[in-house]
């Protein structure tokens, strides 16, 4: 096992040993990639969500918000493109029985390859990967899974099935008797929520050419192989802004966003070598570009973002179907169109995870006498840490207590704070390292005397007194 996948596994363990990630029903042996979110995982996941909402709402005059429905009318998949097109490349193994996305069959070949240190053999592999993709050529990609002899790791065996697609929507049936409901899907994107919702909202926000619409909503792919945690799951969470413009502009909104998302990410103190763009091959039926913003997890340059210039076919395509125009009728040119659309797709369940991988680290501390100690510590963003301050009086008794929760009390209206008495302070402090909370102030007997408080700073594990009065707004400016 490589470095890289050695800490991977120790974020998953962590995750799951500090209240972050669970496997969903675990005390029934657990969902295959389906994931409940524990007590500090829902607050980070609730931190990134209401960053990047203001990021777009509120940093941005002419975008606004909705919450569509996850049950949407059939038709909508339809016009979509989704029942035909929303399908990926699968292959079995005629042994095993077992199903694979043949992508990830290829990729996972060319991680081993790269851990082998055959780097170009695995750019080489990939780049054939997407060239057939792209030209739907499943005979030559049975070909180069025969040629490489990628095998089934459960038989072992690479005899293998021909590939064909597979849809990735799931499907339910709304009515009260079966034999009179109608099939619906659980939606595989949050787009179109935005899409049939057009006309109301620009209606009703009274907004004008170019504005943006931004929903953040569950979604449901039945992917065959999730893997990664949860890099890849069945239901997960997006964050999708589409932003209506003028046809023609298309190619200089495209490269606004492109460069706009990726500040966005920079925003939080990840360093910028850590990203990449990666422009599509092929694109989606509904595209003239598209690219991804990729981030490097411990198993390689992986998506997070996706930036694609959609054209005006989503909104077409409604109302072909619809019958109901979905046109913009733009004042300043006094001329009808159908808008184009360039689209900003993040997934935040690949956000949380880019989060926490970059933030892990086990660390050796060296003492003032020699010796050596270690810690487990998360470098949140202060604005995204799940707790922002800890407030720990030293001692149980001598009024400390009371002192603690008065500045508890005082601090929790304007952030999330934690209590704690129990414990030496050093184990209190490991605790908080291991959450990631950016503050502990200790409350002790000089307090009494001075109204001075001893502040801890996470990541340097710099201490230092300050006034008791100061400390919440010190935290303030720190998560502002």
């Amino acid at each position: 096992m490589t470095t890289n996948e050695n800490n991977f596994q120790a974020i998953i363990s962590h995750a799951k040993e500090y209240g972050f990630v669970f496997q969903s029903s675990e005390i029934y042996d657990g969902l295959s990639a389906v994931y409940d979110y524990g007590p500090y995982g829902s607050e980070l996941k609730k931190n990134i969500k209401d960053y990047w909402w203001r990021s777009m709402t509120q940093f941005h005059e002419n975008i606004v918000g909705i919450d569509a429905a996850i049950f949407m009318h059939p038709t909508t998949w339809k016009a979509s493109g989704h029942v035909d097109n929303f399908s990926d490349p699968m292959i079995d193994n005629k042994d095993s029985n077992k199903r694979y996305r043949v992508d990830h069959l290829i990729e996972g070949y060319a991680e081993e390859l790269t851990a082998q240190g055959k780097e170009k053999e695995s750019e080489e592999l990939i780049t054939e990967m997407d060239r057939l993709l792209a030209a739907e050529d499943f005979t030559a990609l049975k070909k180069l899974l025969e040629q490489h002899k990628i095998s089934c790791a459960v038989s072992g065996t690479c005899n293998w099935t021909d590939i064909r697609q597979f849809n990735l929507m799931f499907s339910t049936q709304v009515g009260s008797v079966t034999e009179e409901s109608d099939t619906i899907y659980l939606r595989p994107e949050t787009a179109q929520g935005i899409f049939v919702n057009f006309l109301n909202v620009q209606k009703t926000a009274r907004m004008k050419i170019p504005f943006g619409i931004a929903q953040i909503g569950k979604a449901f792919r039945n992917e065959i192989v999730a893997r990664q945690f949860i890099f890849r799951m069945r239901e997960f969470e997006q964050m999708e802004m589409q932003f209506f413009i003028r046809p023609g502009t298309q190619a200089q909104w495209f490269e606004y966003w492109k460069k706009t998302r990726l500040d966005w990410h920079l925003s939080l103190g990840i360093p910028a070598d850590k990203y990449r763009y990666h422009n599509h091959v092929k694109l989606a039926h509904y595209a003239d570009a598209a690219l991804d913003i990729e981030y490097e997890f411990p198993f390689g340059f992986k998506e997070v973002e996706g930036i694609h210039s959609r054209t005006d076919f989503d909104l077409k395509s409604h109302q072909a179907y619809s019958g109901k125009k979905m046109q913009y009728f733009d004042n300043e040119i006094n001329q009808n169109y159908i808008p184009y659309v360039i689209e900003t797709s993040i997934g935040l369940d690949r956000m949380f995870l880019l989060i926490m991988s970059h933030a892990y680290e086990e660390e050796t501390i060296t003492k003032e006498d020699g010796s050596t100690d270690s810690r487990s510590v998360l470098h949140f963003p202060a604005l995204l840490a799940p707790v922002k301050l800890a407030v720990l009086p030293l001692t149980k008794k001598d009024g400390l207590p009371e002192i603690a929760r008065d500045l508890m009390n005082d601090c929790k209206t304007a952030f999330r704070c934690f209590y704690e008495e129990k414990d030496a302070i050093g184990k209190r402090y490991r605790r908080q390292d291991a959450i990631g909370t950016p503050f502990c102030v200790t409350i002790d007997h000089q307090t009494k005397e001075d109204q001075t408080v001893t502040i801890r700073y996470r990541d340097s594990m710099k201490q230092e007194r300050v006034p008791l009065d100061k400390v919440k707004q010190l935290v303030q400016q720190a998560v502002a």
